[in-house]
């Protein structure tokens, strides 16, 4: 018995060749749902176009195919310099990025830290998020101090891919104060008082 003493129903249904499916129904209950802070359930669908810069292929196949799905136009670059000449393009082009997804390391090559640099001085309202499978790098735990807006973390969640993409997305302009000083970023919120 796979749901015991529950009273719950596990339908079946199986046609030859067409495939078995399983549909399970847990008991209703009155009792109310804790409520998550975390990424919802399923991933929302959003529009815009999305900068990814990774020196891996696959991640590049990857987040092409996951930004597809859901309504985004991605573009792609290898490595910070890559990034740069795209982002400025398209800015040029009056056709700009809705926001960037920087990978921390690359292989030989300018990273997400370096290319952030030289993208806010183009544009000090870019809307960037940094990636990484390093976690214990500075830059993900403190990504607003390096000039990110979120960050997701490697492996790829594709709900959290799309719940820091429309929260970073959605973000308004005005939202941050951004200064360089001594190479340094300073980033916060602006409050108004």
């Amino acid at each position: 018995m796979i749901i015991p003493n529950t009273w719950g129903i596990i339908r079946v249904i199986s046609e030859p060749g067409l495939g078995t499916t399983f549909t399970i129904f847990p008991p209703a209950t009155e009792a109310q749902c804790p409520v998550s802070s975390q990424a919802p359930l399923f991933p929302s669908l959003g529009n815009g176009r999305i900068l990814v810069m990774d020196d891996e292929e696959s991640i590049r196949i990857l987040l092409d195919k996951i930004l597809h799905r859901m309504g985004y136009e991605a573009s792609f670059a290898r490595d910070g310099s890559e990034a740069v000449e795209a982002y400025t393009k398209a800015k040029e082009s009056c056709r700009p990025f809705s926001a960037v997804i920087f990978d921390l390391t690359i292989r030989g090559g300018m990273g997400g830290k370096e290319a952030i640099r030289e993208l806010i001085t183009i544009d000090p309202q870019i809307k960037a998020i940094v990636s990484s499978g390093y976690s214990d790098d500075p830059a993900m735990a403190d990504y607003r101090k390096y000039g990110f807006r979120g960050v997701i973390a490697k492996p790829y969640k594709i709900n959290e891919i799309s719940h820091v993409l429309k929260e970073v997305i959605g973000q308004q302009a005005d939202d941050l104060d951004v200064t360089i000083s001594s190479g340094i970023i300073h980033q916060g919120l602006k409050r108004q008082f």
